[in-house]
């Protein structure tokens, strides 16, 4: 089976149409919820974007119903909760029925962008910090290590990481005219113009503090002139978070020239 990406790349999109749905149970049905919407839209394109428009694939997952097969006047809503859920659980099976499948078969077509992006290469660092930080606690005879307390242990690690794939890496003081102050970029690539923020939950952040700075943000960095891609990086190891696909789809809402990608981590 050829796909039109790399495979990995192809497993990383579908995981997170995938994990994406845990957002779309509190919806009643589709025709009364834009969010559906954009998220069957949303993974309609992946899916085209991937196995092709005349895919197996594609025909697979836009047969699968969201609502009652037979509508009638005073329907109880019990039973459009049903259809609804029942097609939440199809589609969940179906895309891991996908993954699994690239997994087992799946070629790259020829062709292809097989080397990764960097913003692919900066993603799987983020979703994957979290093992290196455990991995580095259980360190032979006990020696010292580096412990994950705050976000400047973060950033030193990230830093690390991301030195064995990009030389020009700048932590730079910049003032933009937003909010009228300055301050410091945590890490920006300067030659693939991608600036990389960084935080890391505690258990005192308030509800929404977390997506008030994260908006802030947003914002300030649209001003910078060699920032083409914003990378926000959450390092949640306790699980504060309490629905990390949805805070990363409602945060990479944004129009303009910007490209803004949300990764919390690690998932619950």
């Amino acid at each position: 089976m050829n796909i039109k990406f790399p495979v990995d790349r192809a497993i990383e999109i579908l995981r997170r149409q995938h994990d994406a749905l845990s957002s779309q149970w509190n919806h009643r049905d589709r025709s009364s919820n834009p969010d559906f919407k954009k998220w069957k839209r949303d993974t309609e394109v992946a899916l085209e974007n991937i196995f092709g428009s005349e895919s197996r694939h594609l025909g697979d997952f836009k047969r699968i119903s969201f609502q009652a097969g037979v509508w009638y006047t005073d329907m109880p809503d019990s039973d459009h909760r049903e259809a609804y859920e029942a097609g939440l659980k199809t589609a969940a099976a179906v895309l891991n029925s996908m993954i699994d499948e690239i997994k087992e078969y799946a070629i790259a077509e020829e062709g292809a962008d097989i080397a990764p992006s960097s913003l692919n290469l900066i993603e799987q660092m983020c979703l994957r910090f979290h093992r290196v930080a455990r991995q580095l606690r259980d360190r032979h005879g006990g020696r010292d290590t580096l412990t994950i307390g705050d976000e400047y242990d973060v950033q030193d690690l990230l830093h690390a990481l991301l030195s064995m794939h990009f030389d020009d890496i700048r932590e730079e003081e910049w003032s933009p005219s937003y909010a009228g102050s300055g301050s410091r970029v945590d890490f920006l690539l300067k030659a693939e113009q991608i600036v990389i923020e960084v935080k890391k939950t505690r258990q005192s952040m308030k509800r929404g503090e977390l997506g008030e700075q994260l908006i802030v943000d947003r914002a300030r960095y649209a001003e910078h002139p060699d920032c083409k891609t914003l990378v926000c990086f959450v390092y949640d190891p306790e699980g504060i978070v309490g629905n990390p696909a949805g805070m990363e789809r409602d945060l990479e809402k944004h129009e303009g020239a910007m490209r803004v990608r949300v990764i919390i981590a690690p998932k619950a």
